[in-house]
């Protein structure tokens, strides 16, 4: 192999390596980034669980208030 094959296969060579890096680089962040989605899609489907337990319990309290007030109406009324 000659000297200028030699130094063009070493110049292609450190481009790969420096591509490889910038690759490993990028998929570091996205391996980053999924790992925070993941927590953040937790979190929304812990936040949707509560909220239909809060909708069930603001059902239920406003059944009880519009009973309450229907009872209270006879009451004044009788």
């Amino acid at each position: 192999m000659s000297d200028i094959d030699a130094n063009h296969f070493g110049l292609l060579l450190e481009q790969i390596v420096d591509q490889n890096k910038a690759v490993l680089e990028a998929v570091g962040d996205m391996q980053q980034k999924v790992a925070v989605l993941l927590t953040i899609q937790r979190d929304i489907a812990e936040l949707k669980q509560d909220m239909k337990v809060i909708k069930a319990s603001v059902r239920s309290l406003a059944s009880q208030v519009h009973d309450h007030e229907m009872r209270i109406s006879g009451l004044e009324t009788a």
